[in-house]
């Protein structure tokens, strides 16, 4: 059965695709809640164990199986006697000028195989996706993928124009060596920054993207995508693609799938931003999506779908860690320090596991990004509810909510219990790094798994040695390394069950890739490319 890959071992995983909404975001505001943090300052750096308070969607905390459920929905067919065992990647392929699909294109105008490269410029790295595709049919169909990535980002090299597009060379390297050179000029390339480049301040992001353009154009063969070549992009259509490849490769959307078959909602949790796409169906024929720019209609594989989709710039994890900091060290300033903080200098943070320590970046100026480092530590605070009260200010349920229903923020989104109650959700990137190493794959995963694992994780070391994962020591290495695990997983778990209003006992599942093919929106995107007009460069 196709399974979900196994996790990276790169724990700062490079995003795959988190930008802003094509309209102003809702950002962040941290400082609008400080009145509302001192109301709660007793009660949060008392610390106290207790339940996170009681919401309407919210069913009894219980122990879950921590386990998770693979995505197991696609079997392939073995291939009988003299049936023809088509390659799933570049070292099966015999020859990458051909394909075992068929032995002429469907039109006599397209050729019969199609390369197309997509450059996924994240807030922590860039990768590049070196995608075959054969014209045996009617449209494209995708065959499989070269993948390579680096870090860092396009945005560390602020200011550096010049230097950030040559560091984008061992991935286009690697698609000189992989693309038969036969084909280099007639393979489509796009670069597409996420939100990560989107933060930078001035004209730091356009000198970037403009000096990328100019190195792809002046030192490599391939041909520039004519339309939105080098791009920041839209966090609308960088959602809706990560749908478009998870239930492309799901099987739930494709030419052939069966009409009214059910899709999967597509969760998607960056460095700097989160998107959410599903298709709702409404009870009554008389309710609809409201208008506005969280609806998306996509004409897909002969059909249409009407799907919510919203981005939310700043809630990523690596954004949301820092929102968390800042908050703490507010909350800090209100209250007497204990001699030890005061004697080390640190700041007590319940969001890190028990027993450890962690120097954190503090950012003053959001338009400047100046910042300095300040140490926190979790010593017998750490805790999954206290560090919960922080993230539930972070998420800002309580927030304006100008077109009803909304989801956390302010934003509108017609609810998951009413319009997607029993449909699979698929959570991607980030939820897949962090939960898939506490895990197996034996049984469900609940939403109030990832509860049960952060207080595990949140308590250190001497609950770790009590769990089934306890006894794998590269893993409990790896947690000792990253106090912040606890933080990212009361995050994820919040994100679900108090933003999206997902019930505890609601099953989801994490993935990475399936047959060998990321989970990310870049497939979607390149299929969107190849499915233009083919131009050659001259």
């Amino acid at each position: 059965m196709d399974m979900i890959s196994p996790r990276s071992s790169n724990y700062e995983r490079l995003e795959g695709g988190h930008g802003p909404s094509r309209t102003p975001a809702k950002r962040f505001a941290w400082k609008k809640f400080a009145i509302v943090a001192v109301v709660f300052i007793g009660a949060v750096y008392l610390f106290g164990p207790r339940e996170s308070r009681s919401l309407p969607w919210k069913s009894k905390l219980t122990e879950p199986n921590t386990s998770h459920e693979v995505i197991d929905d696609i079997v392939p067919v073995k291939p009988g006697k003299g049936d023809i065992q088509h390659p799933e990647s570049y070292e099966e392929d015999p020859d990458p000028t051909k394909t075992t699909y068929c032995k002429a294109p469907y039109s006599a105008n397209d050729p019969l195989v199609q390369y197309a490269l997509m450059i996924d410029a994240g807030s922590t790295g860039s990768r590049i996706h070196i995608y075959k595709f054969n014209n045996c049919g009617p449209s494209a169909s995708y065959e499989y993928e070269v993948f390579k990535m680096t870090q860092p980002g396009l945005s560390d090299y602020a200011g550096h124009p010049q230097d950030a597009a040559r560091s984008l060379d061992i991935l286009l390297d690697e698609a000189v060596r992989v693309v038969p050179k036969s084909m280099h000029g007639c393979t489509p390339i796009a670069v597409k920054a996420t939100a990560g480049l989107r933060l930078l301040p001035g004209s730091q992001s356009a000198d970037i993207l403009h000096a990328v353009e100019e190195h792809l154009h002046n030192s490599y063969p391939f041909k520039l995508q004519d339309k939105d070549g080098v791009v920041i992009m839209d966090g609308k259509d960088e959602g809706v693609y990560a749908w478009i490849t998870a239930n492309y490769l799901l099987d739930t959307i494709k030419t052939d799938t069966l009409k009214n078959t059910p899709t999967y909602a597509v969760l998607d949790l960056g460095g700097a931003s989160t998107q959410i796409v599903f298709e709702p169906r409404f009870p009554s024929p008389h309710e609809k999506l409201e208008e506005g720019e969280h609806k998306y209609d996509l004409k897909f594989g002969g059909r249409t779908y009407v799907l919510y989709q919203h981005s939310y710039l700043g809630y990523g994890l690596m954004q949301a860690r820092g929102h968390v900091h800042r908050l703490v060290e507010f909350m800090a300033t209100l209250h007497e320090p204990s001699a030890k903080e005061k004697a080390e200098g640190i700041i007590g943070n319940p969001c890190l596991a028990r027993g450890m320590k962690r120097e954190v970046e503090i950012v003053d100026d959001d338009s400047t990004l100046k910042s300095r480092n300040v140490t926190m530590h979790g010593e017998e605070i750490g805790s999954f509810q206290a560090c919960d009260r922080i993230v539930q200010l972070v998420l800002a349920k309580d927030s304006i909510c100008e077109m009803k229903p909304c989801s956390f923020n302010g934003v509108y989104q017609p609810s998951l219990l009413d319009v997607f109650p029993d449909g699979k959700v698929l959570l991607l990137s980030y939820f897949f790094d962090r939960i898939s190493p506490l895990v197996s794959s034996s049984t469900p995963l609940t939403v109030s798994t990832i509860s049960k694992l952060a207080q595990d994780v949140c308590l250190g070391r001497d609950q770790w040695l009590k769990t089934p994962w306890g006894k794998d020591a590269k893993l409990m290495a790896e947690l000792e390394d990253r106090p912040e695990w606890c933080l990212d997983l009361t995050f994820m778990h919040a994100l679900l069950q108090l933003g999206y209003e997902f019930p505890d006992t609601r099953k989801v599942k994490i993935g990475k890739r399936i047959r060998e093919t990321e989970l990310s929106w870049c497939l979607g995107a390149t299929i969107a490319m190849v499915r233009g007009e083919l131009t050659c460069r001259d």
